[in-house]
């Protein structure tokens, strides 16, 4: 099979019905990923924690994949919990520890920003109905936060700090490394552990995911993001943070995560999470071409139109455009009858529309906010996905432009 070939709408012979540029949602499944898969989904689908010999295939491909996962992380393969995917890594990062932190009377304070994910954002507003405080660090107009504005949100009370690595939204590039630099420096002020913990379920592929250089406690990765399934996840969670785990029952992932492991699901993410770092490089050069084209060419025809997020500290893949007097939502519909898959903001929320949360706390005004479009790139796109674009969207953009006036 052809690397093309698993593209969304692409049959054998090359032929395409969409143009799939949604990417940050979900990407489609690599075909090395489903090969890792299919015997534990066949012939090997015994428990792991049973001793017979199915069974045992089950724990070593676990055991194999955990290795993998720590490899591309540069941690032990004990830090590596499995877990169900992003949703499940973050609220289990946040509440695990922000609570262990409590029950030692650490104290009761989280700081993050204003640009997270919905699973950190939510998390956040939970756990403030359980006596923690939490400081929304702002974002600059790019979508960038300032590492100085971080530090300064320590207190003595002070237990946990999430900032995601990339933007799910607008695709900008945040400075973990020296966040975490920082806050380490404040923590040894006060005498005291600040675990660092960083979204990164947007970077496999694009960024560099080692766990040193960044200088993170915890680390949070979907594998459906980057070629794997759906319903597979990975916490890095360094050894000696405190934590308390937020799934009971059995004894699996060290007493961390309770539940019989998903092996397949374990094994097509470890196959697809190395394959993403193996990749790395081209992918990058691939995407950022694409990206950059797409960007240029979009504002010089589209007038009232501005590229959202940082101009270089970007992902590679992302494309974030306003187009004033259009809402994102009617125009990703329009896209869909043209045969492009996009979409308005984070997958997630797209059931029920709203304004981007993260347009809006970059300060863009509510025209600019409301008017959002996505449009996220893989490997596997071409110049070709590119012009089909351009000769679609400039007149969709006018047409929802005409719409609106018309109302």
């Amino acid at each position: 099979m052809k690397p093309r070939d698993y593209l969304e709408g692409r049959d054998s012979s090359g032929r395409r019905d969409v143009i799939y540029l949604d990417n940050a949602a979900t990407t489609p499944l690599h075909p090395k990923a489903l090969e890792a898969m299919l015997p534990y989904l066949t012939e090997r689908f015994g428990n792991p924690s049973a001793t017979y010999s199915s069974a045992r295939h089950a724990q070593k491909a676990i055991d194999d994949a955990r290795k993998a996962v720590a490899a591309v992380l540069n941690c032990r393969p004990t830090d590596v919990i499995f877990t169900s995917g992003g949703t499940e890594s973050i609220n289990t990062a946040l509440k695990g520890v922000a609570l262990a932190q409590q029950k030692a009377r650490a104290g009761n304070h989280i700081v993050t920003t204003t640009i997270e994910h919905d699973s950190a954002l939510n998390t956040c507003n939970y756990l403030e109905q359980f006596g923690f405080e939490v400081t929304y660090v702002p974002v600059d107009s790019h979508g960038s936060v300032d590492p100085e504005a971080v530090a300064s949100a320590v207190t003595e009370r002070t237990v946990l700090i999430s900032v995601m690595l990339a933007n799910n939204e607008v695709g900008t590039i945040e400075p973990v490394a020296a966040i975490a630099k920082l806050v380490g420096e404040r923590a040894r002020q006060l005498k005291r552990r600040i675990p660092v913990h960083t979204d990164a379920v947007q970077a496999p592929g694009s960024l560099d995911l080692n766990v040193e250089a960044l200088g993170v406690d915890l680390l949070s990765l979907s594998a459906h993001k980057f070629g794997g399934p759906k319903g597979a996840g990975v916490l890095f969670l360094r050894r000696g943070v405190p934590f308390i785990s937020q799934l009971t029952g059995g004894g699996q992932e060290r007493q961390r995560r309770a539940g019989t492991e998903n092996v397949a699901g374990i094994a097509g993410q470890a196959t697809a999470l190395t394959l993403a770092e193996d990749n790395r490089d081209a992918y990058n050069a691939t995407c950022m071409a694409l990206r950059d084209r797409l960007t240029r060419e979009v504002l010089a025809v589209v007038p009232d139109s501005r590229l959202n997020g940082h101009p270089s500290e970007r992902l590679a893949a992302n494309v974030n455009i306003s187009f004033r007097g259009v809402r994102g939502d009617n125009l990703v519909a329009a896209l869909d009858k043209a045969g492009i898959a996009a979409s308005a903001g984070a997958a997630c929320g797209m059931q029920t529309w709203e304004p981007s949360h993260v347009l809006l706390a970059m300060g863009l005004s509510m025209p600019d906010a409301v008017g959002g479009l996505r449009l996220t790139l893989s490997a596997q796109n071409t110049d070709a996905d590119v012009d089909g674009v351009l000769a679609v969207l400039p007149g969709l953009v006018q047409a929802q432009r005409s719409l609106a006036a018309a109302r």
